[in-house]
């Protein structure tokens, strides 16, 4: 582990980033370059203290999960990930072969899209990035690892990720995850990510088995589906879905279908208000 050089890394990488970067606001009295030690620890669910530590070479050695969530806080592309492990003493992960990180102008326009639920996905149904309106709707699901993190591996392999949408709509849901995957995999051919992650649905579940080999194809651009919230009840969304030029990161925007909805959803928006003023943590099951 290479102490000094890591410190310094994380350091400047930290300095280099602009808070609308990740979603943050810069404040009017914002005096330190880039983001704070505080952000950083925030992002990366890591205490204050460790960061410190880190960037002046007193830590031990991090472990391969913390350097995984530093890499995504500080948005290091697969390079600078690399680097990061080597510097640890780590060997680093292989890539998945497309973007992990959200693009930085995806970042900035789920900023812009305020009390309006969005989210950035990745090809394979990776949550990279959520405002706190979408965070509010349906939970955070950037912190998942493995093949959790996702989508379509989550809905077939654990009941709780099915439950947040009405049993007349499942069937939809899972239709529409499948050919979603398809289409990736025909675009992502030998790419051993994407068949891997398609070889262990197989083997999970029936039902996923059964759904692939009818060999339907579509990628995801519009939508209409109906979340059931915990605290505010059943809201019937709109869900429009923006793809980059490359097709590896999807925009996902969830808005109103009804005035039932569009109630429903600022009242969640309260309720997340009064959580935050007074300090209370959690967020809602999916």
């Amino acid at each position: 582990m290479r102490r000094d050089e890591l410190a310094d890394f994380l350091r400047r990488r930290r300095e280099a980033i602009r808070p609308a970067e990740v979603g943050l606001a810069e404040g009017p009295r914002r005096r330190t370059a880039g983001l704070r030690r505080e952000e950083v620890a925030m992002l990366a669910g890591m205490s204050v203290d460790y960061v410190v530590r880190l960037e002046q070479g007193r830590s031990s050695q991090p472990s391969t999960q913390l350097l995984g969530a530093l890499a995504r806080a500080l948005r290091l592309s697969d390079d600078e990930r690399a680097h990061l492990f080597h510097l640890a003493g780590h060997r680093p992960p292989p890539a998945d072969g497309a973007a992990r990180l959200a693009r930085a102008g995806l970042v900035r326009m789920l900023d812009l899209l305020g009390g309006t639920p969005a989210m950035v996905v990745s090809d394979l149904g990776e949550v990279l990035a959520q405002n706190r309106a979408s965070v509010l709707l349906s939970g955070d699901h950037t912190g998942f690892s493995g093949d959790r993190r996702y989508v379509v591996y989550r809905w077939f392999t654990e009941p709780a990720a099915r439950a947040a949408h009405p049993p007349e709509e499942q069937e939809h849901q899972a239709r529409q995850l499948v050919a979603d995957l398809r289409a990736t995999a025909g675009r992502r051919t030998g790419d051993p990510v994407v068949a891997g992650l398609v070889e262990r649905l197989r083997a999970a579940s029936a039902d996923f088995r059964r759904l692939w080999a009818e060999h339907e194809v579509a990628v995801r651009r519009a939508d209409r589906k109906t979340v059931l919230h915990s605290r505010v009840g059943r809201l019937t969304m709109d869900c429009e879905t923006l793809v980059t030029p490359d097709q590896g990161q999807q925009l996902v925007v969830l808005t109103p279908a009804d005035d039932e909805a569009r109630e429903r959803l600022e009242l969640l928006r309260v309720l997340g208000i009064e959580e935050f003023s007074t300090g209370a943590t959690g967020t809602p099951a999916r």
